[in-house]
């Protein structure tokens, strides 16, 4: 047994600290990111890390956008943009006099976040309230200090949104004291209605309290929190995600069809099973679900893993199992999207086995740092490589999707620039150094899903979503590495939550071999389930190459 383990698992995507319709058929809009960078502290970079979340966000409505520390604002200079968002993550952080100035003296569009409001809001030489019929009451926590006893004391965590509530993430260690969260929300209240409302409301769960989740005033938006921090397929991440809509006004109406669902087969390589493909392919096919593949060119197993001790590689060309499951598909609505070309690297395990499916091809993941041989050019071989032999052997891709969602900033671009579309979620990193490190360094790395199509992200790249995750099963008892339990239910609440995003794709993928008869799993009636579940909630099945003009 291999190929157990999906690295990017959904059980939550953060913007961690790593510490113990399209938008083209209107005019693109001129976006302002402005960002905290405290200069020396342990925090510098994470106002970056959150502004690249946001940048590629607006990527769905093809926005021309610009990044900058809000510290080197000048006077004036959101008069050139349509709209100016402030990510106010570093507590107490300067704000430049200018930009106070002119926030309360424009008529351009002004979202800010979280932190650092009280800077404008109360100092009475800017007639905050005034102008925009606001009042910054000031910051609220969690309800007391987490204990053994009390591991959740509670905060406003529940927002609430077209009739559904957002849970944002909480996780407490008693043994280290770590807390895993972003509890903090500033609270605004309205003092004149007729110039401000509370358009989404935050619950305490556990005090039953009310507050003001996201504010408006005419021009000027203040949502009370991060929705970078901790984000996840229920979180209020989606609610911004939507009134972003709003924000930058361009509005993408609902219709019949808006949702689209996508569902790919993931990791087939030349050790697939024949008939667990043609199961599947047989039952889409009978739905009419046109569906995608992920495709591993060449097979390599160079430690001999799976073949006791005796070095395996299987050319695509030699790879039958492969071809005639993919021969299969194509005729039965199938599409080919490339998966890595070999999805490992070299002779090592990266992490794992250094066989293919299994390990990481564009990013050392066990140092945490891009491979030796990391460049451009190098990641774009590899990728021509393997498209020279899906080509070769009559396949054509429809995109690229990186092995487990992470290559290094040089594999990104290579992809953006190789690829029309690519198919996946994407790890972003505040740092381009050849030898950058996580670990050892004040950069972060972000992993993000999109809820939508995002035309152009900050590394140059078309995203097609994948948003809901795929169904997972214990089975440590063969694989140790394969012990987190997802269930299709999970998916299909997954899937119920992005029908609040405006364009909101439900995108899926699954493992064939879950299928496998020694497993003795019901996985096949599990993905029959989540597919019609899906279908019932409305979900317009399509092929990711129809998404977009």
């Amino acid at each position: 047994m291999h190929r157990l383990y999906k690295f990017f698992r959904l059980v939550l995507l953060s913007a961690c600290l790593c510490l113990a319709g399209s938008a083209q058929a209107q005019s693109a809009p001129k976006v302002l990111i402005l960002y905290d960078a405290p200069a020396g502290d342990q925090y510098e970079k994470l106002g970056l890390a959150y502004a690249i979340m946001l940048r590629n966000l607006l990527g769905h409505f093809d926005a021309a956008v610009e990044m900058l520390p809000i510290h080197q604002y000048t006077e004036r200079k959101l008069e050139e943009y349509n709209a100016t968002f402030y990510l106010g993550s570093s507590y107490s952080n300067p704000i430049p006099p200018g930009f106070l100035q002119d926030v309360s003296t424009t008529s351009k569009t002004v979202a800010w976040f979280k932190y650092n409001i009280w800077q404008l809001a109360w100092d009475a030489s800017y007639g905050f309230t005034q102008r925009y019929g606001l009042s910054f009451a000031g910051l609220r926590g969690l309800n007391s200090g987490p204990t053994s006893a009390n591991p959740n004391p509670g905060f406003f965590d529940d927002v609430i949104y077209k009739n559904r509530e957002f849970i944002k993430y909480y996780a407490y260690d008693a043994s280290t004291g770590t807390i895993n969260a972003d509890p903090d929300i500033g609270v605004m209240q309205i003092a004149d209605a007729a110039k401000a409302s509370s358009l989404v409301p935050v619950k305490n769960r556990s005090t039953g309290e009310v507050v003001p989740y996201v504010l408006r005033s005419g021009n000027f938006w203040y949502f009370a929190d991060n929705p970078f921090s901790y984000i996840g397929p229920r979180d209020r991440y989606l609610v911004f995600a939507d009134l972003l809509h709003d924000v930058i006004g361009i509005d993408h109406p609902e219709g019949p069809d808006s949702h689209k669902g996508l569902v790919r087969l993931e990791d087939v390589d030349a050790q697939v099973s024949v008939s667990s493909m043609k199961t599947l392919t047989d039952y889409l096919y009978s739905k009419n679900i046109p569906f995608s593949i992920a495709t591993i060119p060449l097979y390599m197993d160079p430690l001999g893993k799976y073949n006791g001790g005796i070095p395996v590689i299987i050319p695509l060309s030699q790879a039958s199992n492969l071809k005639r499951a993919l021969n299969y598909a194509l005729t039965r609505g199938g599409s080919v999207v490339e998966h890595g070309y070999t999805h490992q690297y070299s002779i090592v395990p990266n992490r794992y086995t250094a066989v293919s499916a299994d390990d990481f091809e564009f990013w050392y993941a066990t140092g945490n740092s891009p491979v030796i041989e990391d460049s451009f050019d190098w990641a774009q071989g590899r990728m021509r490589s393997g498209l020279n032999d899906l080509t070769a052997n009559g396949y054509t891709p429809i995109a690229w999707e990186t092995p487990h969602y992470q290559g290094s900033p040089n594999a990104n671009r290579a992809a953006g620039s190789t690829f029309a579309d690519t198919y996946q979620r994407v790890v972003y990193y505040t740092d381009d150094r050849p030898n950058f490190n996580s670990s050892a360094s004040r950069d972060f790395s972000v992993g993000q899903f999109y809820p939508y199509v995002i035309w152009r992200d900050y590394y140059g790249q078309k995203v097609l979503p994948e948003n809901l995750g795929n169904i997972e099963y214990d089975i440590h008892d063969i694989d140790p590495t394969s012990d987190v339990v997802y269930t299709w239910q999970d998916l299909y609440t997954n899937a119920q939550f992005a029908l609040a995003v405006r364009d909101g794709v439900g995108s899926f993928f699954f493992h064939p071999f879950w299928l496998e008869r020694s497993l003795n799993l019901n996985a096949f009636s599990d993905f029959q389930n989540l597919v019609d579940g899906m279908t019932a909630l409305g979900y317009k099945w399509t092929a990711p190459g129809r998404l977009g003009p």
